[in-house]
């Protein structure tokens, strides 16, 4: 007997699920990444870019933006918080997804619970739900989104928050069955913004979230849809993957309220690609530990997993003298380089005086790549560094686990911590204390509404 397609499986478990069905480990958990990407969205509100997403997002409505006075309609306010979360890339990350999670899961979840005064506990679990089916879509293309050139952020991320803003708008089973089939028509994400550092990747769980809130609101509406929009021999596995790639149809399902995928989601240390993390705090420890200073480096040599080669290693030309910060964030050379001279990686490591720099260009030019046979991508972002000293000394040093991964997270601390460093960039931090608060305290808020008014920066 054939079972139910993949979309209805889903459904199913999103209809049903509760908060009190969730552990306490991931309650606590969801709220720290809520807070991470609160003050990420603050970290980067008076960016170019963002300045003219707001001019294309104009209009008044009634739907909040983290860190900004003005409210937007629906649509408009979940695209720019995605955004907002995304757009150093310092957001979270789900491994075997590939994926940022939270960019559009919370923007979605914030969007319905503050429009319709549900409780601090449903946009939790908005937010969960959403990350719950992304995470899993994602991982069970093994890589393929990437591999045929769809970036999985937007392109995934929009079917978990198409469940979710099904689920939080009240729809049944048939109804959220139809907006992952609707929202399959509307899912984007190109990574031709990797031969540029262009904005566009920024765009993506923005116009994930906005495109889940109108595919509920047709689902709602009756709007016929394709059941089968994942296994289908037009779906999103088909027509996104490599032919003869690997697909796992089950990844979607399996487990679903049992195992939590947040669990996995990975909180960002450094703001850079992801992939790149292991080999920065590799860089770091050599550097330190022996005391180099950049005229001591004669050469580094990077192993990487094969599938980071296209994303952080070429263009070889364009990763050894970035133009942006953006394209900074996904050359492995400068990265490793600018951390061999600076002893560190923040934001300002990203700011043109940083990537004019000419002591880390000069390193950066001595960093090499070959493929590491050890790699366990994507379980785990890995890496391995070899620093060759000018007096012939030869120093390595393995990151088999990135840092922030399931096995080696972030504590409460650390991500309360960036937290405000992040908040302190635009605000005080009496300021950011009182978002912290409204953040941790969410769980326990009879009107999410309220919290999503003090994240906009405007109080109670």
């Amino acid at each position: 007997m054939k079972s139910d397609p993949i979309a209805a499986r889903i459904a199913e478990w999103a209809h049903r699920v509760t908060w009190e069905d969730v552990p306490e480990q991931v309650r606590e958990r969801a709220a720290l990444h809520v807070l991470d990407c609160v003050g990420l969205a603050y970290a980067c509100s008076s960016d170019d870019f963002v300045a003219a997403a707001v001019l294309a997002t104009s209009g008044e409505g009634p739907s909040s933006v983290i860190g900004m006075p003005q409210r937007l309609p629906l649509g408009d306010a979940a695209l720019l918080n995605g955004i907002l979360i995304h757009g150093l890339d310092y957001d979270d990350t789900h491994p075997s997804g590939i994926l940022h999670a939270s960019a559009s899961a919370l923007p979605t979840a914030m969007a319905i619970a503050e429009r319709d005064h549900l409780l601090g506990s449903d946009l939790l679990l908005g937010y969960l739900i959403a990350i719950e089916i992304s995470a899993r879509v994602g991982a069970g293309a093994h890589g393929g989104f990437h591999a045929k050139g769809f970036h999985p952020t937007g392109l995934v991320g929009a079917f978990g928050s198409a469940v979710a803003a099904a689920r939080m708008s009240g729809l049944d089973v048939k109804g959220i069955t139809a907006a992952q089939g609707i929202v399959g028509s509307l899912a984007a994400g190109s990574l031709q913004f990797l031969d540029t550092g262009a904005w566009t990747k920024r765009m993506h769980p923005g116009w994930a979230a906005s495109t889940a809130l109108m595919s509920a609101r047709f689902a709602a509406a009756g709007w016929q849809a394709p059941p089968d929009v994942y296994e289908g021999r037009f779906g999103l596995y088909a027509s996104h993957v490599p032919d003869g790639h690997e697909v796992d149809l089950q990844a979607a399902t399996r487990a679903l309220g049992e195992e939590w995928e947040l669990l996995s989601v990975a909180i960002k240390p450094y703001p850079a690609c992801h992939f790149t993390h292991a080999f920065m705090d590799a860089t770091l420890a050599l550097v330190i530990e022996n005391d180099l200073v950049a005229d001591d480096i004669a050469d580094i040599l990077c192993l990487v997993p094969a599938e980071i080669i296209p994303v952080v290693c070429e263009p070889a030309e364009v990763k050894l003298t970035p133009c942006s910060d953006y394209d900074a964030k996904f050359s492995l050379a400068y990265l490793v380089g600018t951390a061999a001279t600076r002893r560190r990686f923040t934001l300002a490591e990203l700011d043109l005086e940083a990537l004019s720099d000419s002591a880390s260009l000069a390193v950066a030019s001595r960093v090499r790549y070959e493929i590491d046979p050890k790699s366990t991508f994507p379980r785990h972002f890995c890496g391995e560094v070899i620093i060759t000293t000018t007096d012939g000394r030869e120093l390595r040093h393995r990151e088999s686990v990135n840092r922030g991964a399931d096995e080696r997270p972030l504590s409460a601390i650390e991500i309360e911590e960036k937290f405000m460093s992040n908040i302190e960039i635009v605000t005080t931090r009496s300021a950011g204390q009182q978002i912290l608060e409204s953040v941790l305290g969410l769980a326990g808020a009879k009107d999410a509404s309220k919290a999503v008014n003090i994240w906009r920066g405007q109080g109670v």
